[in-house]
């Protein structure tokens, strides 16, 4: 089985762009990594790809192996697609705040959907829910395998071995590099290769407000794939520089204005990215190089970031 071949061999090596637009009279440059042009439409291309490599090259999958995993709308579509292709089923134990679209997408991939309809009741989040059900799936289901996004190294691994040596290769330095946070898969991948490699670029860590990730008060999160309910596995705060939390209305915000002034359709991940550079606006040094991730496509928000009676009923006011 060719684990790199046909749809495989189309992830990585995303474009980097200037946002030339959004942050014209900043002082600094502001580049993004689009990693929402991998071809399941998100960074998580990456690590589900390496997953499966390892896991198969170690003879623990293999086609007609059911891969299940949680997970709250990317990491179950790059899976689902990857799984297709090599012949595998997939499970995707996801719950009630994942988006319908992302549902539509996951069934044209053939993935099975298991949702999780209550959180857990001792700490009222829904991860450990679903969690303790990918568990029971696995006892379920012989010959099952979880490949566990939260713990598997090759998450993070992913990211070191291709994610941040394509930005270094691409730009001469890197001052400033954002990164949304969930797993930390994504910002532990790139910290640990600026770190063993000796750059000076600062990591900033993009949290959601309510995120339990860096402590603080847990509260109500509109969006999936930004922040956690707990501290993720990959969390290494030692290799942070600075944490930035914004609000949803800001994330609704800095999507809009990337779509307005980019024409760069993103999901809320990354609008939470742009809002945290804006946040940062005064103290950045002019002349400075920063980099974004923008993690996946805008099209699985658009009853949700970009509908404007949505986002009405959500805050009262419109964003445009």
């Amino acid at each position: 089985m060719n684990l790199s071949g046909g749809i495989l061999a189309a992830i990585g090596n995303t474009p980097l762009i200037r946002l030339g637009n959004l942050f014209r009279n900043s002082g600094f440059e502001v580049y993004a990594k689009m990693e929402l042009l991998n071809p399941g439409g998100s960074a998580k291309d990456r690590p589900a790809l390496r997953m499966i490599q390892e896991a198969w090259k170690a003879g623990e999958i293999g086609p007609g192996t059911s891969i299940i995993e949680s997970s709250s709308g990317n990491m179950a579509i790059s899976l689902a697609m990857i799984c297709k292709y090599l012949g595998m089923q997939f499970i995707s134990v996801v719950d009630p705040r994942t988006t319908e679209t992302n549902f539509q997408i996951l069934k044209a991939l053939d993935a099975k959907i298991d949702v999780v309809a209550e959180p857990d009741p001792d700490t009222g989040e829904f991860l450990p829910a679903r969690l303790k059900r990918v568990q029971q799936l696995l006892a379920e289901l012989p010959g099952s395998c979880w490949l566990n996004q939260y713990g598997n190294p090759n998450n993070y691994l992913s990211h070191y071995h291709t994610t941040m040596k394509e930005i270094v290769t691409a730009l001469d330095r890197i001052d400033y590099l954002f990164c949304s946070v969930s797993t930390c898969g994504t910002i532990r991948g790139l910290a640990e290769y600026a770190r063993d490699h000796g750059l000076k670029t600062r990591i900033v860590a993009v949290d959601a407000e309510g995120s339990g990730i860096f402590g603080g008060n847990k509260s109500r999160r509109r969006f999936p794939g930004l922040g956690a309910g707990i501290v993720p596995p990959f969390c290494r705060t030692e290799l942070i520089d600075r944490i930035v939390h914004v609000s949803d209305s800001e994330i609704v915000a800095g999507c809009r204005a990337l779509a307005q002034n980019e024409s760069v359709l993103a999901g809320a991940s990354s609008g939470g990215i742009i809002a945290a550079v804006k946040h940062m606006e005064q103290e950045i040094a002019p002349g400075s190089v920063c980099g974004v991730i923008v993690h996946d496509k805008g099209e699985r928000y658009l009853d949700t970031v970009y509908s404007d009676s949505w986002v009405q009923n959500q805050f009262g006011h419109s964003e445009r």
